[in-house]
């Protein structure tokens, strides 16, 4: 045999191989993923990196298991496919479990090729997006595959704040499987397609007698509005993808990067904002009103928007720069401060101050949500959180009073103590301890039920109590407020701030870590 035949002969194997490699679990069990309305593996990476163009990793990597059969299961590449690109034009690595091997399972191999993507990314710089779909850990390898899952959950929590990781629900996610995501700083879900669960809805009822289906226990509509694990739901996998491509838009490659600065159109409707907030204080407004006329072109990209709608936080840019924004929703809830919108505040504060991106916050907050339940499941801790995010965050940080702010609450969302930068206040914002109704009430009670008319006098000591207390230049003479501003200064206020800030540098104590209450 001459040596050209030779090397034809081994390039024909070569794409023997390759070709069967790409097939993952065979044509049987992909149409059996086309009828569940769920794309491949490959098909995924296809769909998200530009031009469908991406350098797959590990294509013949094979697990090396014997037990329980198997040693006849034995598939090229394993149950994921990992591989890096290009996505809107910058660097990308990710990953995807192949559904059609083994139902996805994670074996050591499968957690091992992850882990190898993860450290590539971490050592590229470059955001690192992994799409689930897998019924969990492969039950044939026993202590091996927890292993496997043992190499992800580490490389996670290591490299968090430090490369963007999004994890992306296309299928089941069940078990180990659920902790990898919940550490990521983003979940995307596919309605109808993507669940997670901890134990699927046989277990639960064996175990509590409970009866409920796989969407009801996990599905999109459960964890994005209802226990906050996901942050974005979408119709389909192609729209998802869009998604996903959006929020890296707005966001670094890593920690020691900042946003790209993009092309704006000034904004023309400022003046809008005189217009927003409600003659009555009791009347509520939709604050993303605001947040659109100052944001650039209108473009405001809203995170977990299901959850806790009584805080509004997401993305923005203002004159081409990305900023995070943190609102009071006072159509929801008036604005009160409770448990899960301390977490998502929190949770956003920390994701912006990691990747150095300043934040904005509009107050509206009448204080923190009153009630045994409240109180009995901790809201004194999770509001805790939220302070420390904002005291600890070194980014700079503007906040702009739209309306009330009232005592621990005021203090929470970040206020001049708590290091902010840039503390402005519209005229009709209202700093106190507490609303006047609430602090004439228990101030003159006596002055009041002695009265000949409790009601008139009552109205009389409120209208004394918000001008001498509540009122924002009040906050201003001490130096708690750094301007009183007509709302249609607002963005530019803030564009200016910003840019004289983009240099600002501070410093937090040396340390190992705070201690966050979680």
């Amino acid at each position: 045999m001459s040596e050209n035949s030779n090397k034809k002969d081994l390039l024909k194997d070569l794409s023997e191989k390759r070709s069967k490699a790409l097939k993952g679990g065979g044509e049987k069990r992909i149409e059996s993923q086309k009828n569940k309305g769920k794309l491949t593996a490959r098909e995924r990476l296809s769909l998200f990196f530009d031009d469908g163009k991406y350098e797959e990793l590990d294509i013949f990597v094979q697990h090396q298991s014997k037990d329980l059969g198997l040693d006849k299961n034995v598939y090229d590449g394993d149950s994921v496919v990992t591989g890096y690109g290009l996505v809107n034009g910058k660097p990308t690595f990710s990953y995807a479990q192949d559904f059609t091997v083994l139902g996805g399972s994670l074996s050591l191999v499968a957690g091992k090729k992850i882990a190898k993507v993860m450290d590539l990314a971490s050592k590229n710089g470059a955001p690192i997006i992994g799409f689930n779909d897998s019924g969990g850990a492969r039950i044939q390898e026993g202590v091996d595959s927890l292993a496997g899952y043992g190499e992800v959950f580490v490389r996670n929590t290591l490299y968090s704040g430090v490369v963007p990781q999004i994890s992306v629900i296309v299928g089941p996610s069940a078990g180990g499987a659920v902790y990898s995501p919940a550490i990521t700083d983003f979940i995307f879900m596919v309605k109808d397609i993507g669940q997670m669960y901890i134990t699927g809805p046989d277990v639960v009822k064996s175990v509590t007698g409970e009866e409920i289906s796989h969407q009801d226990l996990g599905g999109s509509e459960a964890h994005s509005s209802k226990s906050g694990v996901a942050h974005f739901v979408y119709d389909s996998e192609e729209e998802c993808m869009n998604g996903i491509k959006r929020l890296l838009d707005f966001i670094p490659q890593n920690n020691l990067e900042n946003a790209s600065k993009k092309d704006f159109t000034e904004s023309t409707n400022s003046e809008e904002l005189r217009n927003i907030i409600p003659e009555k204080s009791t009347e509520p407004y939709d604050v993303k009103e605001v947040i659109t006329r100052i944001v650039d072109n209108d473009d405001f990209l809203e995170v977990h928007a299901n959850f806790a709608q009584n805080i509004v936080v997401g993305f923005g840019r203002i004159r081409g720069n990305s900023v995070g924004i943190v609102a009071n929703q006072p159509a929801s809830l008036a604005g009160m401060l409770d448990i899960n919108a301390s977490d998502k505040a929190a949770r956003f504060v920390r994701f912006c101050d990691a990747y150095n991106i300043p934040v904005i916050t509009f107050v509206d907050v009448p204080g923190f949500m009153p009630g045994v339940n409240q109180e009995h499941q901790g809201i004194i801790r999770h509001g805790a959180k939220l302070i420390y995010a904002y005291a600890e965050a070194t980014v700079p940080k503007i906040s702009v009073i739209l309306r009330k702010a009232y005592g621990g609450a005021y203090i929470v969302m970040n206020s001049k103590e708590l290091r902010s930068d840039l503390n402005l206040a519209w005229p009709t914002a209202e700093i106190a301890v507490m609303g006047p109704e609430g602090a004439v009430n228990v101030i003159s009670r006596k002055e009041i039920s002695e009265s000949k008319d409790p009601d008139a006098t009552r109205s009389k000591l409120i209208e004394e109590y918000k001008e001498k207390f509540s009122s924002p230049f009040l906050a201003a003479s001490r130096g708690y407020i750094d301007d009183v501003i007509d709302p249609a200064e607002t963005r530019s206020k803030i564009a200016t701030s910003l840019e004289i800030f983009s240099k600002k540098f501070l410093d937090n104590p040396p340390k190992k870590h705070g201690n966050i209450p979680l």
